[in-house]
């Protein structure tokens, strides 16, 4: 048996990632806390639970990698899986890794040269995601519940993606192991967006007026600590909010388009695409 084990496969990516991969023929396992009982290919993994690698990667040769996600030390979880991935036989490890790096996240360029030393080791890394414009996301909730989109970035650019591109990027590696792949990939959309730009497309698409609210770091880490996120990662998701202002993170690339075929979708198709969300 061969096929690709795609872990976090009920998450954004991941959900589509799975999608892509079955209709084009390709055995997908997904690999979720809470496997769901109608798929015959969903299987229990988490990853505090060690016993749950080795059933996971049983006759499988590939693997999309979601590191634990709310953290910002994921490394001493996911090395113990890289280990038995690697003894298991695994022949491409692709890793959807981010293309901004969390302060005081020490962990994440070891990590990401851990999977690239791994047998057909590739790291995605992806820009900020449009669906944080989607529900359930604080970023979403807040436009969903006032029309506005609170930011401590300034006019700060990002190269906003759609996780469906990410997805498809992801696919194109995983389905061929015959393609020929770098070990890394920066994943963004077509173009650099602020929040302020986002807030007009919306607005315009959409007829739903959405606004521009700017706070401080502090408010923003506040904000997402109060959503529910863990506080150390609330305070480093608030703090990458000054690097965007800065303009660190204002780059884009050709990755999508050199890996599928095709230009990444732009935000005001995200937004056509998704236009309910706004105007429910």
């Amino acid at each position: 048996m061969s096929g690709v084990l795609v872990t976090g496969g009920t998450g954004k990516t991941g959900r589509t990632l799975v999608h892509v991969l079955r209709n084009n023929g390709v055995h997908a396992r997904v690999a979720s806390r809470n496997p769901a009982a109608a798929d015959p290919d969903a299987i229990r993994f988490d990853w505090n639970d060690p016993t749950t690698y080795g059933p996971a990667l049983d006759g499988m040769d590939r693997v999309f990698l979601l590191p634990p996600v709310d953290s910002v030390d994921p490394l001493p979880l996911v090395e113990p899986f890289l280990r038995q991935a690697q003894r298991a036989g695994i022949r491409r490890l692709v890793m959807l890794g981010s293309a901004i790096v969390l302060p005081n996240a020490p962990s994440a360029v070891e990590m990401a040269a851990q999977v690239q030393a791994q047998p057909g080791g590739v790291v995605l890394r992806a820009s900020g995601f449009m669906q944080n414009f989607l529900r359930p996301h604080p970023l979403a909730e807040h436009i969903h519940r006032l029309g506005e989109i609170r930011t401590a970035a300034g006019d700060g650019k990002l190269g906003w993606v759609d996780a469906r591109d990410i997805a498809a990027s992801a696919a194109a590696l995983l389905a061929d192991l015959d393609m020929g792949a770098r070990s890394d990939y920066l994943i963004t959309g077509p173009h650099g967006m602020s929040y302020t730009k986002a807030a007009q497309i919306i607005t315009a698409q959409t007829g739903r007026q959405v606004r521009v609210e700017r706070v401080t770091e502090e408010e923003q880490a506040a904000a997402y600590r109060a959503s529910g996120m863990p506080a150390e990662f609330a305070d480093a998701l608030a703090a990458v909010e000054r690097g965007i202002k800065m303009g660190r993170e204002d780059q884009v690339s050709t990755a999508v388009l050199d890996l599928t075929g095709r230009p990444p979708r732009a935000f005001a198709e995200f937004v056509s695409d998704h236009a309910c969300e706004w105007t429910q």
